[in-house]
């Protein structure tokens, strides 16, 4: 009969209570799970830094002093997400080839302490690309998202298909419109990465790769409550070592690493001697340690070699990124930088702050955000941008900035929204049908909310598009609706620092005192 331990329910507990909530969160596309999860995506550590989340990040820090890496085991979703792949790839094999096929490993300590610091001194500098390809909230946002959520809408569409034709009509369908082909390669690489590692080295991305894993590592190391092994009931049968997923029990040398240690407890169960125990172990400087602590340490020159080098690059990253503004400036629209979403700010602010998670894109209930490819260039990969292709920002919504973890988006009340100006209606007359065809349109200025676009005489009845740029929010419900195909002939060309507008005043409606009749 299988053993159970308390410490392994409460952490399967704490993980569904995390990883379901947000796994639906990215993946409901009609809009029925409330918009309060969000505050799920808020305790993710990597989001929660670069939004100065404070009370957070000491929260995390102080638990993993308490208990160890918890954090990795039950909040982080790409950390759940690799030990149900784990889980999967176990399913009907022994013990000997499925679920205790791990072994000790030291650590890469000079790999992963170096990718934390450029990470860090990258991010310092505003330069987030290796950041968002090593941040393990965003690669799980990005399967869901490009992945996941397509797959259950394709779902959907089949089911309601099916019903349809028993003259059924639950369910409706719906159109794939987010993902763009660099969200798809993104999600499908991250899930490559996490199911390869996964099946080789178990946990081997969260202890090596994951800066989030390695930050949180220089405290686990000195948790107050963690796995020990008692070495006079050790019998030393190695069970434990091999159903540590996160390769850190040495069952010969009788230790934990806990710097690694992702708090699973699976080690726990696979003891048949009860050797292992959570319990009360207050880290104790042994003489092996010192003396190991003496000798020269391989990874801290790398870590210091490293980091001279990055910050002799940081001035010529810097400078090529202000060459692209400069290159990116006049009226040709395909040198025109991205339309960042309302609460960015500025394009330099979202850049620095966006991971890429994607969470505003499946949230937006109009669908005009899409993840960018390299369009807008390296620093902008994955980031999401308005596209006005097949529909436009609704004038009053604040979703995305609502929901946006990191704060790249700031929120916003429905005033803001709509006084928030992110670009500038263009028209090109040469491309207008009133210009080329000679006939009547106007579907621009009709689905103008702010009255910026408005017809003006043009010729004998004819009347043209006329942009007043002082009302306009960049909303791009003018551009969506322009007939004109394949450039529209009204196009919104991008803030880089948003601006402030006034509300278009109402017409005045004048009160008139009726004494007699009309007739």
């Amino acid at each position: 009969m299988k053993r159970m331990n308390i410490w392994k329910g409460v952490r399967v507990c704490l993980a569904l209570l995390f990883f379901i909530p947000i796994a639906l969160f990215f993946v409901d596309f009609t809009g029925t799970l409330p918009d309060q999860l969000h505050v799920l995506l808020h305790a993710q550590v990597m989001p929660a830094l670069l939004g100065g989340f404070w009370a957070i990040i000491l929260l995390h820090l102080a638990l993993t002093l308490l208990v160890g890496r918890l954090y990795c085991s039950t909040v982080c979703p790409a950390g759940v997400l690799q030990d149900i792949i784990n889980r999967i790839y176990c399913i009907g094999k022994t013990k000997k080839k499925g679920a205790r096929r791990f072994a000790y490993h030291k650590p890469m300590n000079a790999l992963r302490y170096v990718l934390l610091a450029l990470t860090a001194l990258s991010a310092l500098a505003g330069v987030m690309n290796l950041y968002l390809l090593l941040d393990p909230y965003s690669h799980f946002g990005r399967i869901a998202t490009n992945l996941l959520r397509p797959l259950v809408m394709l779902t959907n569409n089949g089911a309601a298909h099916l019903l349809m034709e028993m003259d059924n009509y639950t369910l409706y369908q719906v159109t794939v419109s987010t993902v763009t082909r660099a969200g798809f390669v993104s999600g499908l690489i991250a899930l490559l990465l996490f199911v390869g590692l996964s099946v080789w080295r178990g946990r081997l991305f969260c202890n090596t790769l994951c800066p989030v894993g390695s930050l949180l590592s220089l405290f686990s190391r000195y948790a107050l409550f963690r796995p020990a092994i008692d070495a006079e009931s050790c019998v030393h049968c190695g069970l434990c070592e091999q159903a540590c997923k996160a390769e850190a029990i040495d069952s010969k040398g009788i230790k934990i690493d806990t710097s690694r240690c992702v708090d699973c407890f699976n080690c726990i169960l696979a003891c048949h001697t009860g050797s292992i125990q959570f319990r009360f172990a207050p880290l104790k400087k042994k003489a092996e340690q010192v003396n190991e602590e003496a000798k020269p340490d391989a990874s801290r020159r790398t870590f210091l070699a490293t980091s001279g080098i990055l910050a002799g690059t940081l001035p010529a990253i810097a400078q090529g990124r202000r060459t692209r503004k400069r290159l990116r400036q006049g009226q040709d629209p395909t040198h025109w930088p991205p339309v960042t979403p309302p609460g960015s700010l500025s394009l330099e602010r979202f850049k620095d702050l966006c991971t890429g998670c994607h969470v505003c894109v499946t949230q937006c209930p109009s669908q005009v955000l899409r993840p960018a490819g390299l369009q807008y260039g390296f620093d902008y990969l994955l980031k999401p941008y308005m596209s006005y292709e097949n529909s436009y920002c609704n004038y009053e919504c604040t979703v995305c900035a609502d929901v946006c973890p990191a704060h790249a988006l700031k929120p916003l009340t429905k005033e803001e929204k709509t006084t928030t100006q992110i670009g500038v209606a263009h028209f090109f007359i040469e491309r207008c049908i009133v210009y080329t065809e000679g006939n009547d349109c106007g579907a621009c200025s009709e689905h103008c909310p702010t009255q910026a676009v408005r017809m003006v005489p043009y010729q004998g009845t004819l009347t043209i598009p006329e942009v007043n740029p002082d009302l306009c929010v960049g909303c791009g419900g003018c551009e969506s609706i322009c007939p004109v195909r394949p450039v529209r002939a009204i196009l919104i060309k991008p803030n880089e620092v948003h601006k402030r507008v006034e509300k278009p005043k109402e017409e005045e409606v004048k009160d008139i005192e009726v004494t007699d009749f009309g007739f």
